[in-house]
């Protein structure tokens, strides 16, 4: 059987799901910011248009956004992700042969569909995503995934939002190949591309006709394995079910830097508790777990607190966790030094269902077992009533870590307290 992909990238992710709601602002430039404002990490077509690239950091283009009336929004990834997940829940909804593979793209098999037109089929889709959740979509379609986004590239710049790479010839094919830039190929990026350029390599059509023993030489297999794809040549199948996870981190940068204990505390357990409950939710525990504080790089007497603490056994117990963070970094935190942001990390990770005791009888495997029916009663409850319904008296410690949010919009679609509310007249 011939294999045939769709990739559905959500456009400007970020900025359309903030116009769901906010329908007046089509046309208008808007961008979303990242954590305590700092920077852009989603733009609009018009943001686009006006030279505002990812990434800009806020202060150097205040300016311009008062002088263009530039809409900004703090991210509202809450916001974002349940919308996300309304997408993906659509798209199983047609095939359960899905891929997610970011919160804004994911690729479908078409080959197990019985599609007689594509272009059509992926029209409307198109149109059932922008009705239903209100997200404007490109699709492209191709007989490998390396070329389905390749196609969804060049179809944002289409008026129908979809390119057909199945059902056209080789030549035709190879123009759009032609068109895409190296750096623009799924799996080079801008730090390989300056390498293959100095070997005479500029254009995804380049890569294609590469001999397979060279690209290997240069990009090691995955050379080989692209010089396949972007020939049509399928090495890279659909993962339904997603890698396996290696790790779970989260930081934050806080909104004002610190040098008080109490708001460190809050802050680590608040991350270790994040972190857990993502843990929890995918079966997972972790037999260690890391420590990062830091104060700001970019003034004088930067200093940096890193710490690796072995767990006496498979856990994902969030309070007891992070009071072992917190009293690893006692004997290195210093009053007067102000922190500026703390990354909390849980690695070596197994699943939950292979938790066994030690040969030596040192891990307490009926004590663990308790504590994980525990911890799955909070994590209940707090589905059911919402988020930190239940949660750890260390967060409450300070609230002053916490990323500034000045801009950010109502949580629309996840929190009961900032529901819209429409007055008939």
């Amino acid at each position: 059987m011939k294999t045939a992909f769709g990739l559905i990238d959500c456009n400007n992710f970020f900025v359309s799901c903030e116009r769901v709601f906010r329908p007046d602002l089509e046309g208008r430039p808007v961008v979303v910011l990242s954590s305590n404002d700092g920077c852009v990490v989603a733009r609009s077509n018009e943001a686009k248009a006006l030279g505002i690239p990812m990434g800009a950091p806020v202060f150097k283009y205040r300016q311009l956004f008062r002088d263009h009336r530039v809409v900004q929004f703090s991210a509202n990834f809450e916001l974002y992700g349940d919308i996300s997940q309304r997408v993906i829940r659509l798209l199983t909804s047609i095939t359960p042969h899905t891929e997610v593979y970011s919160v804004d793209e994911s690729f479908i098999d078409l080959s197990k569909l019985n599609i007689s037109n594509h272009q059509a089929w992926a029209s409307n889709i198109r149109q059932r995503i922008l009705k239903e959740i209100g997200v404007p979509v490109s699709i492209g379609l191709a007989p490998t995934k390396t070329l389905a986004k390749l196609a969804t590239s060049h179809a944002k710049h289409t008026p129908s939002g979809v390119l057909d790479l199945l059902n056209i010839g080789q030549t035709e094919r190879e123009t759009y190949l032609l068109k895409t830039k190296i750096e623009d190929i799924w799996g080079i990026g801008w730090r390989s591309s300056p390498k293959l350029k100095a070997e005479g390599l500029y254009t995804a059509l380049d890569i294609a006709k590469l001999p397979p023993r060279l690209a290997q030489q240069l990009m090691g297999i995955h050379g080989r394995r692209l010089v396949a794809e972007l020939s049509g040549i399928c090495s890279n199948p659909l993962e339904i079910h997603g890698k396996a996870r290696q790790s779970i981190m989260h930081g934050r940068t806080f909104g004002h830097d610190t040098d008080q204990l109490s708001v460190i505390e809050a802050s680590v357990s608040s991350l270790t508790a994040r972190a857990c409950a993502s843990l929890r939710q995918d079966g997972l525990l972790a037999k260690s777990a890391s420590i990062f504080l830091s104060t700001n790089r970019h003034k004088p007497g930067y200093q940096q607190i890193n710490r690796v603490i072995d767990l006496p056994g498979p856990s994902a117990d969030s309070g007891n966790i992070a009071s072992r963070l917190i009293e690893s970094v006692l004997d290195s935190f210093h009053m007067g030094k102000n922190y500026h942001r703390a990354n909390v990390t849980l690695y070596d990770l197994i699943d939950e269902r292979y938790l066994q005791s030690d040969i030596f009888g040192q891990f307490d495997l009926k004590s663990a077992t308790v504590t994980q029916s525990k911890l799955q009663a909070i994590d209940n409850l707090n589905k059911r009533y919402g988020k930190r319904t239940l949660h750890f008296a260390a967060e409450d410690l300070s609230s002053t870590w916490q990323p500034k949010h000045d801009l950010r919009s109502p949580r629309y679609t996840s929190d009961w307290q900032e529901l819209p509310i429409a007055i008939i007249k």
